[in-house]
């Protein structure tokens, strides 16, 4: 591990939170003229899940931070004009296309290893083919290209659909939009613009961006969570944090190392804060250790945890409200109408945010009733209810 300067920074835990809060974009007044591409850009990563309830989480995501975006105009600020691919950062990500050059450390290691648990039976005429059918057609799904499985389970795929993959992690090949949940690949070279279309960052460069804008992207972070942004190795943000230009802190309470960016050290975070649900799956939750560290909630997604097992529902999202995570709701449509089918609050004091953070979303997502369908107390239902009342 790396030896840490003495930090000259101290910062209080309440300091830490206002800081992570204001650098994912929920303290202050959101920058709407920048709209979706620039909360991209701010971010570095939107993770994509299959999961979709009241929305899928990309789409989730732009709404927790701008408010009522519509769910068309968030696809098209991804994915035209060039301004974003998918790739392996944090899980499946959408990306910002001014990052194309940051993970050429990550290609290079796939190219390396020749294959993704799959292995072809003709590996070069695979590649091929396909390369050849996107040149001459333009970007295809795996379908398009000539199926992605075999007919059995999910994982039993294709040969063309091992070899679009495998071009994918390799570089040769970009997705470039989801249609109806499928990958669009295309050719990097037509993809990706000129500028970008580069390898030749060595591999201590790449990580060091990627530490420096993880740390832009959190406010201040310990080494897990730096690591944990772009799923880098502990060992990778160590050889680079040095250089990264962040900032050595301690935060009471932490009992660990942790790195601010400058400019979030630059001045207190101040400003009105969002209420609203947040996606399992949104950067500022998606840490586990770090969310319980930070805001003082222990959270797991419950979507694979069989039913009778399951405390907060198959999909609670956190409800934000005042700098602080004060709720849990487990979603569901049903018609015109949402429904809470499990409500936990934090304390009684939170139905009024979690009743505000309900409405908007139903608003959101063309419902015009909300229902609570149960919550840990008949009191707390109640509660809830009531205030859902009150907004009318």
């Amino acid at each position: 591990m790396t030896t840490v300067p003495p930090p000259t920074v101290t910062l209080s835990a309440d300091d830490a939170r206002r800081i992570a809060l204001r650098a994912q974009g929920f303290l202050g007044a959101p920058d709407r003229r920048a709209g979706v591409r620039g909360m991209l850009r701010h971010l570095g990563a939107v993770q994509l899940d299959t999961i979709s309830v009241l929305a899928r989480s990309h789409e989730l995501v732009p709404y927790a931070r701008l408010g009522a975006v519509g769910r068309d105009v968030v696809e098209r600020a991804y994915w035209t004009e060039q301004h974003a691919f998918e790739y392996w950062s944090h899980a499946a990500c959408i990306l910002p296309i001014e990052e194309w050059p940051h993970f050429a450390f990550r290609r290079r290691v796939k190219r390396a290893h020749g294959y993704r648990w799959h292995k072809m039976k003709d590996k070069d005429a695979s590649c091929r083919l396909v390369l050849d059918r996107l040149r001459a057609d333009g970007p295809l799904t795996s379908t398009e290209l000539g199926g992605a499985k075999n007919g059995g389970p999910w994982w039993d795929w294709s040969e063309t659909k091992i070899a679009v993959e495998w071009l994918l992690d390799a570089g040769d090949v970009v997705v470039t939009e989801r249609r109806g949940w499928k990958r669009v690949y295309d050719l990097a070279e037509r993809a990706v613009p000129d500028a970008l279309l580069h390898d030749d960052l060595d591999d201590a460069e790449c990580l060091r961006r990627l530490v420096a804008l993880a740390g832009r992207s959190l406010g201040v972070g310990t080494r897990a969570d730096l690591a944990d942004y772009h799923r880098l190795k502990g060992e990778q943000v160590d050889a680079v944090v040095a250089d990264s230009g962040l900032v050595p802190v301690e935060v009471e309470g932490w009992g660990k190392p942790a790195w601010a960016d400058p400019a979030a050290l630059a001045s207190p975070p101040r400003g009105r804060h969002r209420t609203t649900l947040l996606s399992p799956f949104d950067s500022l939750v998606w840490d586990r250790a770090r969310t319980e560290r930070v805001f003082g909630l222990t959270h797991r997604l419950e979507a694979y945890v069989p039913k009778p097992q399951r405390v907060y529902g198959y999909f609670a999202m956190p409800v934000l409200s005042g700098g602080h995570l004060v709720a849990r709701v487990d979603p569901a449509r049903e018609g015109k109408t949402l429904v809470a089918r499990q409500v936990t609050l934090e304390s009684p004091k939170a139905a009024p945010a979690t009743a505000r953070a309900l409405r908007e979303a139903a608003e959101w997502v063309g419902c015009s009733d909300v229902r609570v369908e149960r919550a840990t107390t008949p009191a707390e239902a109640a509660a809830v209810t009531a205030e859902l009342a009150a907004l009318g």
